[in-house]
């Protein structure tokens, strides 16, 4: 990792260096997960078994539980980790329910009435990864929002564990989460069975949640058969900090991102030398104490970055170029700079709120847009769970009053048959 003194241009190259992370999908993985997709259409259950077997090497002794089933992993899992799951629950219901929105008409004294309907879609089915990579916080974070927007069924699809049974925290993050089913099955074929739907998986109307590259692809080419949430890139954080900043934090709060992946970004703007250097000790003296240290080295390597700048607004300047997935404002004054932050997936304000905060507890989603789309993409909220339409009411003499103007419009455009449509109430 090494200090960068922002000139204009040394700054930018950072950004196209983090653009070579999010390189084409190989036509191999393509092929296969079109093959797999295909697999699943054509054959359903029969499918899904095969690939499960091949792809994970076990069959789940119970292919799929019950509400009532996930209640009883309450009582297996740690009572701190029970406690854990049930007070970030309560978080991020809290902060998501006020995104709720209502339907609304208005009328008005001519007789026209206008609205919209807000509702839930009916049946949601969120992606879980299992293994290595099993996060009960993201279970919370997809299920919470869904529940909230009124989705009528929630349905989890996770692999099984190697010796066929299902991760006990994920189970019971899904009870405490308010999920209605579990289908042990994961990869590219679970992402294909919630699309189309087979005999004993139902098709739904959305999914989301994160997965690996197989996964992804399967999301991206499904996209349109089924909603999606968004295809998430590797994991990102960008720090702004002045001279009141803690190094100790500012390393730390990098290598909570770096352990992600070998290709997760974590970069450090700073008006201060001093602190970059200091920053960059302490990544060395804390890092031979974290378990994914050559992760969090490699990470730091390629795309990992300390950039000293001139002040704080060029900073910010920077920041919005690179519109990043988590940006830490670990200055003195952070919500005297949080109206300058356009482009951000979610922003932490000073010393005291850590990126973990967000991951885990503090209500906020996590699910987050990547790789500079925060630019036109948001977080993951009850409205990605919500369907609007709505609805206008003419009297006779308002249309009558309208009609001129909008045969004029439809014979502008050459759509004669819209005319008519007018024009016929009213010869």
């Amino acid at each position: 990792m090494k200090i960068t003194k922002a000139n204009g241009k040394a700054e930018y190259a950072v950004i196209e260096n983090l653009k070579k992370r999010a390189g084409e999908t190989s036509q191999e993985v393509l092929d296969i997960v079109q093959g797999i997709i295909n697999g699943v259409k054509e054959n359903g259950d029969n499918a899904v078994r095969e690939y499960t077997v091949r792809f994970d090497g076990v069959v789940p002794h119970k292919p799929m539980l019950t509400k009532e089933e996930l209640n009883g992993y309450l009582e297996q899992v740690d009572a701190s980790f029970g406690r854990a799951i049930i007070n970030a629950r309560d978080n991020i219901y809290r902060f998501h329910q006020r995104q709720a929105q209502q339907s609304w008409m208005t009328t008005e004294a001519n007789g026209v009435i206008m609205g919209q309907r807000v509702r839930g879609l009916k049946r949601v089915g969120i992606y879980v990864p299992g293994g290595t990579a099993a996060y009960p916080s993201s279970v919370l974070m997809n299920a919470i929002p869904a529940k909230i927007a009124g989705v009528e069924e929630i349905i989890m699809v996770t692999p099984p564990g190697k010796d066929g049974n299902p991760n006990p925290n994920i189970m019971a993050a899904a009870a405490v989460a308010g999920v209605d089913k579990v289908f042990m099955v994961g990869g590219a074929q679970a992402v294909a069975a919630l699309a189309f739907g087979t005999e004993k998986i139902p098709k739904v109307d959305k999914i989301v949640g994160p997965g690996n590259i197989f996964v992804a692809t399967a999301k991206r080419l499904l996209y349109g058969t089924v909603d999606i949430d968004m295809v998430a890139g590797p994991s990102e954080i960008l720090i702004v900090a002045d001279k009141t900043a803690d190094p100790a934090f500012l390393a730390a709060d990098l290598m909570s991102q770096a352990e992600h992946d070998k290709l997760a970004s974590a970069i450090l703007l700073t008006t201060s030398g001093d602190l970059a250097r200091a920053t960059l000790h302490e990544i060395d003296k804390q890092v031979k104490h974290l378990e994914r240290q050559t992760i969090i080295e490699e990470s730091l390597e390629r795309f990992g970055e300390i950039i000293v700048c001139e002040n704080l607004d060029q900073a910010l300047h920077f920041a919005n170029e690179l519109a990043p997935e988590h940006l830490e404002l670990c200055i003195s004054e952070p919500l005297k700079y949080i109206g300058k932050v356009d482009n951000a997936g979610s922003v932490f304000l000073g010393n005291w709120s850590p990126e973990p905060l967000g991951d885990y507890y503090a209500g906020p989603n996590h699910v987050l847009p990547t790789s500079g789309t925060a630019r036109f993409f948001s977080p993951l909220s009850v409205d990605s769970f919500v369907k609007k339409s709505q609805f206008i009411y003419y009297t006779c003499s308002e249309l009558r009053k309208a009609k001129d103007d909008i045969i004029t419009l439809a014979e502008s455009e050459g759509l004669t048959a819209h005319a008519n449509s007018i024009k016929v109430r009213f010869d």
